[in-house]
């Protein structure tokens, strides 16, 4: 059963759906959250939404320094509002989509609105690095992958990768 909380790839469509809001928080959700940080520091990533291990609610975490577990965020219906004009356009690449990564453009600061395990309204302002992160999670949460917002040029450059990834992706 363990196994089924993998992290799930391209062709996967809980990736491509748009997670339902959490209604009830509270310490049920905790080993949802302890998973959720187990299965991203295994996959050495800095992000995880739930989704990607086929839990279609929105609920994400980032940690921009995975070494060290106290700057984990724990967001529950995250949404951006407010995010600056200034954009910068950095590699990404997606635990999701392995083996692929490409230039995407994103806002350099976000303010995003959230409710942390116990429901309390929260704010993060982010810059930088972990604007990245945010947005890319937050993408996931709305079924939108990180290869969406590349170049058609660069889409076109991977699109047998994707057509392998999501071959094997696919639910069996």
């Amino acid at each position: 059963m363990a196994e089924s909380f993998g992290i799930r790839k391209y062709g996967d469509r809980v990736l491509r759906g748009k997670g339902k809001a959490v209604e009830e928080f509270g310490p049920e959700l905790k080993p949802l959250f302890e998973l959720m940080e187990r299965t991203m520091i295994a996959a050495k990533g800095v992000g995880l939404a739930a989704p990607q291990i086929g839990i279609s609610m929105q609920i994400a975490i980032v940690n921009p320094e995975p070494e060290d577990g106290t700057k984990l965020i724990k967001m529950i219906n995250p949404r951006v509002v407010a995010a600056s004009h200034e954009t910068a356009k950095t590699e990404e690449g997606c635990l999701s989509v392995p083996g692929v990564r490409g230039d995407v453009e994103r806002p350099e600061r976000v303010t995003v609105a959230y409710r942390d395990e116990n429901g309390k309204e929260r704010t993060l302002e982010a810059e930088g690095l972990l604007a990245r992160i945010v947005q890319h999670e937050l993408d996931h949460l709305n079924g939108v992958l990180f290869i969406d917002r590349l170049s058609f040029a660069k889409r076109s450059l991977i699109k047998a990768k994707l057509r392998n990834l999501a071959d094997d992706g696919k639910e069996k």
